[in-house]
């Protein structure tokens, strides 16, 4: 909320330089749904911040990390998105959804060659996904468009 001082200046009180920034409200369930909630009406930068905070607070957390990625892929941060669907994969290399983040967050950020791998395995694992062929034909086609 904004408070209205001498002259309409804003008086509302802001973190100083350097400081961390208060803790939104509630706990981390609470920062999940929330974050979720922003995903789903569009707010991927908004969610970014809330989901970063859950994942800090229950780093193991699968589906936080999940959400996690699509929020940051949604932002465009392609570098943590990937990041945050590698983590996945690391933990459990048959996670097709996360295979698929990382192949299209990798494409995204133009490592095409990088990309192949982890699209290939989620079509393997799900070929009746048409997201998950339609990325790695694309992907395909960029690298042989560009030999």
């Amino acid at each position: 909320m904004s408070v209205q001082g001498p002259g309409g200046r804003d008086d509302s009180p802001h973190d100083e330089p350097g400081e961390q920034p208060a803790a939104p409200e509630g706990g981390v369930y609470e920062w999940y749904t929330r974050g979720l909630e922003l995903l789903r009406s569009g707010s991927p930068a908004a969610a970014v911040q809330l989901l970063a905070r859950a994942a800090e607070a229950e780093p193991h957390s699968r589906s936080i990390r999940e959400a996690l990625g699509r929020a940051q892929f949604g932002a465009r941060l392609f570098d943590e998105a990937a990041g945050s669907f590698r983590w996945i994969v690391e933990r459990d290399p048959a996670e097709d959804y996360a295979l698929f983040g990382l192949g299209l967050s990798l494409s995204r950020m133009g490592d095409f060659t990088g990309a192949v791998e982890p699209l290939a395995l989620a079509v393997a694992m799900r070929p009746d996904n048409k997201d998950y062929v339609r990325a790695l034909r694309h992907v395909r086609a960029t690298l042989e468009a560009r030999r």
